[in-house]
């Protein structure tokens, strides 16, 4: 993922970035993957044709059928009878003139009815190419039932995925824009006790949301709405930029939803959007904590100043400390670098854990107190090279530590003591992860693309459950990315998505396939058990033409965003984190203007909130207007309510 331009490091610092790579970015196609679209002459709000696909495809005809093997040149062709063993994503069809005997129907496949039992669906496929199935005689998962099989009428052997020629140019160009653009997702964890932990984690869940009571579903606070019809509360129209600008951070307090704007932070009230409050900063917002203290504070990086002539690309080296009660920027601090000189040390990413608000980058990583700004420690650079690539926090604090040349790296994800930095504990990856990502903290869940095996630019091709205590590898879990969906920036260590972790779970949802019906996909969340790594027997299904994705934890259950297809608004559901009941929180208006302003804000790009009967969308940056509808309306956030 693409990260806002940057100050290049000086020679002497470490840097990700090869040698003789470019450090301007490119620019976004226009419109890039989840920004506002131009709509067909109308405007915004006007009836316009449905596509024949919810998820974008256009119409298709039903897939020929292969031909029949030559041993029965004289019959005609018939289509495959039932999903070939190995599951969803199992190795495409033979070439055409060499298809083998269809086998018979199997009663696993999805859209047969049957109950759980030892040995349901396929055994685990086969290890992948490059990596060896136990090395380093790590323990690894067993055998698991693959969720995600082909449905009957479906692709067949395509693995439940409709890859056509057409689809694989849409394919490719969506994730080409996604690396160009970068994707992220933010979401509002509400602790039980509602809210008051100390920045409290369930993996990948992240920022704090206020919520109710304990005295919710499955243990949280969540409760099921009077009324799950929601309208739209308000909307806060995007500002007006000549470029694409960063806007990313936003948060829920019990008062306000707070968002990040064009150099600036504004708290909006939580049900009419009434502005509460609004601070300047002198630049632009580069990347913010998911976390929130106790009492409503939260970290984030900025630029000291705003682009000029002389300095195009301002250096993200400004921390500082904002409080979502009062409205105000507390303090800012930047840090000079190991190296020496006045230089300050750009960084890339920054977290909260307790009172300790941590910093890390290229140059490596420091820390500060989080009611004063002291400095707790700074960037080193030890003799061999090693630095603090960047932090995880919530519950607990870990950091991934970097060693090694850029071409043959060695990580080392270690538990730290979060006043003083120390290791409690270390874990050194397997050779052949360059990035390492920290999903969640407490438990210590690690993911990784290890020898850059998934293929998919979700950078995962493993998850490591760790010890946090000792060090020691509990399991490694394989996540094929044909079958699963999870998601973590292609650099940064905290900015992982479309994941869940609680209940000693990690909670996944499989790659959209086939559904029953002629045309839109489906998929499922499933569960890891993080002491074995066993794939769990039940599952959440999304159904027909939806598509779950976990957005956090709520007690045991997990918070997840129900995508409808093109004629439905959007979906908030609670699903029980032991027998994955779904029980619906909201329901989005069907209303077009509405559904049009809700897909215009993807998943993969947009930060999401839910709580207490109150739903947010916004975007992560703003783009320069249409030319060709320049007076149509879009919107930095959209939220709903259910009254």
């Amino acid at each position: 993922m693409t990260q806002p331009p940057q100050q290049p490091p000086r020679p002497d610092e470490p840097s990700d970035t090869p040698p003789g790579a470019p450090n301007t970015p490119p620019a976004p196609p226009a419109g890039g993957f989840g920004a506002p679209q131009d709509p067909p002459p109308g405007g915004f709000g006007q009836p316009t044709p449905p596509p024949a696909d919810p998820f974008g495809k256009q119409p298709q005809q039903p897939p020929a059928a292969p031909p029949q093997p030559p041993t029965a040149p004289q019959q005609p062709p018939a289509a495959p009878q039932g999903a070939p063993a190995g599951g969803y994503g199992a190795p495409p069809p033979p070439a055409p003139g060499s298809y083998p005997t269809p086998p018979a129907p199997q009663p696993n496949g999805y859209g047969y009815p049957q109950a759980p039992q030892p040995g349901y669906g396929y055994p685990q496929a086969p290890g992948r190419p490059g990596m060896p199935q136990q090395p380093y005689g790590y323990p690894t998962q067993p055998m698991q039932p693959q969720y995600g099989a082909p449905q009957p009428g479906g692709s067949g052997g395509s693995g439940g995925k409709k890859f056509s020629t057409q689809m694989q140019i849409i394919v490719a160009a969506a994730v080409a824009v996604v690396l160009i653009i970068g994707a992220g997702v933010i979401y509002s964890a509400t602790s039980g006790d509602g809210g008051k932990d100390e920045a409290s984690s369930s993996g990948s869940t992240g920022g704090e949301g206020k919520g109710g009571e304990d005295s919710g579903l499955a243990g949280g606070s969540e409760k099921v709405p009077a009324n799950t019809k929601s309208k739209v509360a308000f909307q806060v129209p995007q500002p007006v930029v000549k470029d694409i600008v960063t806007v990313e951070g936003s948060w829920l307090t019990d008062k306000a939803y707070v968002k990040s704007g064009i150099n600036e932070v504004n708290g909006y009230d939580r049900d009419k959007g009434t502005k509460l409050w609004s601070f300047p900063l002198p630049g632009e917002v580069c990347t913010t904590s998911r976390h929130m203290s106790k009492d409503d504070k939260t970290a984030i990086v900025f630029k000291a100043t705003k682009p000029s002539k002389e300095n195009k690309y301002p250096a993200c080296n400004q921390v500082g400390v904002i409080d979502l009660a009062a409205g105000k920027l507390l303090w800012s601090k930047t840090v000079s670098s190991a190296t020496g000189g006045d230089r300050p040390v750009t960084f890339d990413e920054v977290t909260l854990s307790g009172t300790t608000v941590a910093a890390g980058g290229t140059s490596g990583g420091a820390a500060f107190k989080l009611d004063t700004g002291a400095e707790l420690w700074k960037p080193k650079t030890g003799a061999d090279g090693c630095y603090d690539r960047g932090y995880a926090g919530g519950e607990a604090l870990a950091v991934v530590r970097k060693c090694g040349a850029y071409d043959s790296p060695q990580l080392t994800v270690q538990a730290l003591n979060p006043t003083t930095g120390a290791p409690l504990s270390s874990y050194q990856m397997p050779a052949g992860v360059e990035y390492a990502h920290i999903v969640s903290t407490k438990p210590l869940v690690v993911a990784a693309d290890v020898g850059d095996t998934a293929g998919d630019g979700s950078g995962i091709s493993d998850f490591f459950s760790l010890d946090a205590a000792t060090g020691k590898l509990k399991v490694r879990i394989p996540a094929d990315a044909e079958k699963y969906a999870g998601d973590c920036d292609s650099t940064e260590v905290e900015k992982c998505q479309n994941m869940a972790v609680g209940n000693n779970r990690l909670y996944l949802p499989t790659e959209r396939h086939d559904g029953t019906s002629e045309y839109g996909d489906t998929n499922e969340v499933v569960a890891f058990d993080l002491d074995t790594g066993k794939l769990l027997g039940g599952r959440a299904d999304a159904g027909d033409r939806h598509i779950l994705t976990p957005l956090r934890m709520d007690g045991t259950s997990i918070i997840a965003y129900k995508e409808a297809p093109y004629d439905k608004g959007g979906q908030v559901v609670s699903i029980d984190g032991e027998t994955f009941k779904q029980t619906t929180l909201m329901e989005n208006p069907d209303d077009e203007a509405v559904r049009k302003a809700e897909k215009r804000f993807s998943v993969g790009s947009a930060e999401l909130h839910y709580s207490d009967g109150q739903f947010y969308m916004s975007a992560r940056s703003v783009h320069k207007p249409s030319t060709v509808t320049p007076d149509e309306k879009v919107y930095l956030v959209v939220a709903y309510g259910t009254g």
